[in-house]
């Protein structure tokens, strides 16, 4: 044979060994590639299932910046809300998620970013987390409940309450609470009405102590400031009721901190809301 023919012979065996060798290498980064994707898909929804029906070790982490987090709301009863988000420990995870999340859910492996997105457009979407610089991001979505500011609520006039005139519950909305002069230092009193229901609705704002007889007034706005219609008429402490001329109407009684932002002063944060929950994921 010659030496031309047998040169041209091993230019062809090493054009197809070559072939070979990059097709087996293109299926192995593929291989890798999905396996990491299966592991991620897999790793992410385990956190993310744990994180919203699981209140965190302990159950208020939160407030002092340390322990195993979770994200479950614990309600009144102390039993966790399954498929849940405390909005006060979204926001305590996310000043710490590099330590939190980053490092302590996912070992310094994967980085993340979590977003909240709710289903009223009266509340706007809330995002921690890492920038998303992978060239590959995983997203996994749950349905969630968030409670937002209702911890602030002190009553639902939703449900029946309590009258100090004798209201008929099937057509008034009553409620009451007691208040000391500190706290009107401290804190703002509100009632805050769905839109739906503003200019429909008319208030008096009274005390056990009624020194004279108060007329009705329409609610002209979805926020009513309190604290400077409670008197105390010398008294240590006063019983404040609420009383509206319609029943269950969409209205709550809250009580808010001074410095609180009087622009997130509006009735649906203040409830319990369906959110979507998402989770991003990339190396």
């Amino acid at each position: 044979m010659k030496v031309i023919e047998i040169g041209i012979i091993l230019i062809v065996i090493l054009v197809i060994f070559g072939a070979i060798l990059n097709s087996v290498e293109n299926t192995t980064e593929k291989i890798v590639k999905k396996t990491e994707t299966n592991n991620m898909e897999k790793f992410t929804s385990e956190v993310i299932d744990n994180l919203i029906n699981n209140p965190g070790v302990p159950d208020n982490w939160n407030e002092y910046g340390k322990g195993t987090p979770g994200l479950a709301i614990v309600n009144d009863g102390g039993q966790c809300v399954a498929n849940s988000v405390s909005y006060a420990k979204l926001i305590a995870l996310g000043n710490d998620y590099k330590k939190l999340v980053y490092e302590k859910l996912f070992n310094s492996k994967i980085h993340t970013s979590m977003e909240l997105q709710p289903q009223k457009s009266s509340i706007s979407n809330v995002k921690i987390g890492e920038d998303e610089t992978g060239d590959t991001i995983f997203s996994i979505t749950r349905m969630v409940k968030c409670d937002f500011y209702k911890s602030y609520a002190l009553n639902d006039f939703e449900i029946p309450g309590k009258c100090n005139k004798n209201h008929d519950q099937n057509k008034y909305s009553c409620s009451y609470f007691k208040v000391f002069p500190v706290n009107l230092k401290k804190s703002d009193y509100y009632i805050l009405i769905d839109n739906t229901e503003k200019y429909d609705l008319s208030y008096i704002i009274d005390t056990t102590r009624v020194v004279k007889q108060k007329d009705w007034q329409t609610a002209t706005s979805d926020s009513i400031h309190l604290n400077d219609e409670i008197d105390f008429y010398d008294d240590s402490s006063a019983v404040v009721f609420v009383h509206l001329d319609k029943a269950h109407p969409k209205a709550l009684l809250v009580c808010v901190p001074k410095d609180f932002d009087k622009s997130l002063l509006d009735y649906d944060y203040f409830k319990t809301n369906e959110c979507k929950f998402i989770l991003r994921a990339w190396y």
